[in-house]
């Protein structure tokens, strides 16, 4: 066989095995030594293309469109910088355990280390954030080879997504010529039903015998704490409703649990807890005597503080898979289980262990009012970041997506997203908790035709405003809200603030740009609300029109930073006058 043959049923093969591993959607970002895989995946008939300029916004809408359907993405681009420009998408797919397949197309070996253009080493390029790295074979089509591109192909589909997911990265070197002959029989190998190779993975739980220790364990103590941090599984939300309440427990909900709004039960839900732990007094005062946390972190340091603050206090931390999420260092038990299986099996051994006089929960819940008793009452008129939030949970759709940036964008989703019963999905890139790539990440998660909001900052927007074209290019739906404070909002609550002569220059960072002129560019919607019921009609518009549609909404960042001070002490005054008394 020559090697045009070679070339085309070689990445064919690779090519239909990771569609029949459940592959449905890749990102190409246009170059030359790519060209095999690039047109192959253009030509299969079940696997959908999106072409994006930039390798790097490329990456984060790549990891948009894996966190919202939750399957694997692939990524194709060419070699040399083209590769390292995905990097800081890869490190956030790591960190927040997301499935990307980076397949990177390279130089042959003999171009390698000899001055060739366009060549880097791109041997493990991404060193430990990524599952898994493979070195393809040159193109081949005996048997054998064929053979080993789909258990290659099947492997990283399947890889990407065993116990916590991530990327995976296989480097493809090609000789030239590079252009498949798509006239070839038989193009897509042998017509197999199955994938070439299967994995079946069950849901992983712990011993009875354990599970009765635990339950027992747990009735001994009268003040448990549940904690439901970041995390994607939509069903854990009725699941740890119906823990909490046998239990007679708070559930410390951190806003991208997934488990403030929705369907279930909300009763015992604790929204505001980020606000009165502020305070070293009611921190002390709630002292748990265990806490059991589901998830990541939570994004509030107010909780952070609340943990630092009780290192004795017994912990348990429910991961499906394996990993070490405990960044205070406090002595930790992790219980590695199927989330959702542990709260069934966990009731089944203790149905109830309520107290007659439960003030432990009163207490949470009463100081939890006082917290939605301000934040409901601080609309005065006037468009604040805070009323830019409230307003925003109030009119985004039932059954949609809110992608939160980082910095300001997700704490003020933490202090104004009360429980609903409105669904959302809430999704944000808080495993690195960058700035880069938020709206290109919004645009992959709206690709996969879900009703997608991106809140973000100005930085945030300016930071990747080229993320946008993909929107442009495939009229894509997305209401973006960009709260412009002139520069980062977030610095303002830092010890940074006190040194007046470095600020502005060094973490104020002003832009000074009119963001209109951009959305113009991109064929965008642009509104400029300045009261709260102009942005509700502005939001109400936007869900209403096809395409892209950016509001933004400028604000003083001096301003907010006492509005958000004044709030916080409200709060902290009456619950110290009026439940700690």
């Amino acid at each position: 066989m020559n090697h045009i043959e070679n070339l085309t049923r070689y990445i064919a093969n690779f090519v239909d095995e990771l569609s029949k591993s459940g592959l449905t959607d890749v990102v190409i970002s246009p170059g030359s030594r790519s060209t095999p895989l690039a047109m192959t995946f253009a030509e299969h008939p079940e696997i959908k293309e999106w072409i994006v300029l930039d390798e790097r916004s490329a990456a984060y809408f790549g990891l948009g469109l894996a966190k919202q359907t939750k399957r694997p993405v692939a990524l194709v681009c060419s070699s040399g910088t083209a590769a390292a420009n995905y990097f800081p998408a890869i490190v956030e797919a790591h960190q927040s355990r997301v499935p990307l397949l980076a397949l990177t197309a390279d130089r042959p070996h003999e171009l390698r280390d000899v001055g060739a253009p366009q060549a880097i080493d791109q041997i493990k390029l991404f060193g430990d954030y990524v599952k898994s790295f493979h070195e393809m074979a040159l193109p081949e089509s005996i048997p054998s080879m064929l053979q080993y591109a789909r258990t290659r192909a099947a492997r990283a589909a399947n890889e990407a997504l065993t116990g916590n997911a991530g990327p995976v990265h296989l480097n493809f070197p090609f000789r030239e010529p590079l252009i498949p002959d798509f006239s070839l029989e038989n193009l897509w190998g042998e017509p197999l039903q199955e994938p070439y190779t299967i994995w079946h993975e069950g849901q992983k739980r712990l011993s009875d015998s354990f599970m009765k220790q635990f339950a027992a364990k747990l009735s001994s103590f009268k003040k448990g704490v549940i904690v439901c941090g970041p995390q994607v599984k939509e069903e854990l939300a009725e699941a740890v409703s119906l823990l909490a309440e046998s239990f007679g427990l708070p559930i410390i909900a951190d806003p991208l649990s997934q488990v403030r709004t929705g369907e279930h039960a909300t009763n015992n839900i604790i929204e505001g807890y980020d606000a009165f732990l502020r305070n070293e007094k009611v921190r002390n005062a709630l002292k748990p005597d265990y806490i059991l946390r589901f998830g990541a972190m939570p994004v509030s340091k107010a909780y952070l503080f609340y943990v630092k603050d009780h290192i004795d206090v017994n912990q348990y931390v429910v991961e499906h898979h394996e990993g070490y999420r405990e960044p205070v260092g406090n002595p930790t038990e992790f219980i590695l289980a199927d989330s959702v299986s542990f709260c069934s099996d966990l009731l089944e051994e203790a149905p109830t262990i309520i107290a007659e006089d439960n003030e432990w929960l009163a207490q949470w819940k009463q100081m939890n009012e006082v917290v939605k008793k301000h934040i409901a009452k601080v609309a005065d008129g006037s468009l604040t970041e805070g009323e830019a939030v409230k307003t925003l949970v109030e009119i985004i759709p039932d059954n949609s997506s809110l992608y939160v940036g980082n910095s300001m964008a997700i704490r003020d989703v933490d202090t104004f997203l009360m429980t609903s019963k409105k669904k959302l999905t809430l999704l944000a890139n808080r495993g690195a908790n960058g700035i880069d790539g938020m709206v290109s990440s919004g645009v992959g998660a709206a690709a996969s035709g879900q009703p997608v909001t991106l809140l973000l900052g100005d930085l945030s927007f300016y930071h990747d405003m080229n993320g946008l074209l993909t929107a442009k290019h495939y009229n894509l739906n997305i209401t973006i809200l960009v709260v412009n404070n002139n520069g980062g909002g977030i610095f303002s609550f830092l010890p940074q603030a006190s040194n007046e002569k470095h600020f502005e220059a060094l973490f104020g960072t002003p832009l000074h740009i009119e963001f209109q002129k951009a959305i113009d560019m991109y064929g965008g919607s642009y509104y400029n609300p300045t009261t709260a019921m102009e942005l509700k009609e502005a939001l109400q518009s936007s869900y209403k029109e096809k395409g892209l549609s950016v509001v933004e909404v400028k604000t003083d960042r001096t301003d907010n930073f006492h509005w958000h001070k004044k709030l916080w002490s409200g709060i902290e005054h009456e619950i110290l006058k009026t439940v700690m008394e």
